[in-house]
């Protein structure tokens, strides 16, 4: 297999403007669009919500590489990070590490890449990891870098990435691209464009013995809000875990030639899927204010344990729906004064029911608050 650094016109990569044109128009439609709905986000609650989407983008980035952190130490890492709280000393250097670094995204993303950059948020996310032997700098082993699967003696080789000894150089010209696309891009090409090379490119170097998946996907975020110029928070990362198998598809097939077109369409549209969760979440943050606004001094104790719970499963809510036996697994009781709690929040309209019997489920009612 001949890969996309092996052939004579890497890293030029080529692609159809054409056809990202229109996707960057929209993307920068949907940037506008979440700016008004954020402003409509009590300030005492701003904090609180960006909070709520960064931790979210820390946990995706890292289970998209099989390491699943706590949410609630992840949160209170962050907290720490932005001056709104003591750090639980429960948190992990794992959780500390890519708080740190996904602060260091949003807090610096208009500054120029360079190698201690990418160097600092390596042994950010390595923090705590005892396997890898070079934290903090490019690889330097002999052995080839490659992406693999399937039982030894049988796997198949998914990607190989240039010699360690080619690392240094790759990376040098990369720092230098990643530069200069930042000062032509809006000229040349769009945020889409640049964040999406940014990734491809980044992955096909694979400079780190581990993390660059993460770095990679950082990368984009930081090409994204230098092309906004501001801060994206957007669920960049959320979306591609959601349909994780087709990311590493689209990135092995995209390994194998230096015309990208596809690529780079399949990374807009996931891009534009990402905003529009991210828009959503803010809409459901702004109904979840306006809900206890209204609803809050008329809950008991066990009601407004159910309710936290609900809104804590997010937009999606509860697979399904609320049941009765949901309900008494989170707030106690018995069936009797479950069934009196759930009335009472039907009568009130702070939920919806549906179906009957056993079949019965409940739903958050956010257009019922004023």
């Amino acid at each position: 297999m001949i890969w996309n650094w092996q052939k004579d016109d890497w890293p030029e990569f080529d692609y159809d403007k054409a056809a990202i044109e229109p996707l960057e128009r929209l993307f920068l439609k949907a940037s506008g669009e979440f700016v008004g709905a954020f402003r409509h986000v009590a300030a005492a609650d701003k904090d609180l919500l960006r909070i709520e989407l960064i931790s979210d983008e820390a946990l995706k980035t890292s289970e998209i590489e099989g390491e699943i952190l706590n949410r609630d130490s992840l949160q209170s890492s962050l907290r720490n990070q932005f001056g709104l709280g003591m750090e639980d000393r429960r948190v992990t250097p794992k959780e500390r590490g890519i708080a740190e670094m996904m602060v260091d995204l949003y807090e610096g993303f208009d500054g120029q890449l360079s190698h201690e950059t990418l160097f600092s948020w390596h042994r950010m996310v390595m923090a705590g990891e005892r396997r890898v032997q070079t934290i903090g700098q490019y690889r330097a082993h002999e052995d080839p870098m490659q992406i693999v699967s399937g039982p030894f003696g049988r796997q198949k080789v998914h990607f190989e990435a240039p010699p360690s000894a080619r690392v240094p150089m790759e990376m040098e010209r990369y720092v230098d691209w990643f530069n200069r696309a930042s000062a032509v891009e809006q000229a040349s090409s769009g945020p889409l464009t640049r964040a999406g090379i940014a990734h491809l490119y980044f992955e096909s170097i694979h400079p780190f013995e581990d993390g660059n998946g993460r770095i990679g996907r950082a990368l984009s975020e930081k090409a994204l809000a230098q092309g906004l110029g501001q801060p994206t928070l957007i669920a960049l990362a959320y979306t591609i875990e959601r349909n994780r198998k087709r990311y590493y598809e689209m990135l092995e097939r995209a390994s194998k030639s230096n015309e990208i077109t596809h690529w780079l369409v399949w990374f807009a549209e996931t891009v534009l899927e990402a905003q529009r969760t991210t828009l959503r979440r803010v809409e459901f943050y702004i109904a979840k204010a306006r809900f206890y606004e209204t609803f809050a001094d008329r809950l008991n104790e066990r009601q407004a344990k159910v309710i936290a719970r609900m809104f804590r499963e997010g937009v999606d809510g509860f697979e399904g729906g609320l049941s009765a036996r949901n309900y008494i697994s989170i707030a106690g009781g018995s069936t009797a004064t479950t069934t009196r709690d759930l009335q009472h929040l039907v009568e009130i309209g702070a939920l919806v029911r549906t179906g009957e019997r056993r079949y019965t489920r409940y739903f958050l009612n956010l257009s019922g608050a004023s």
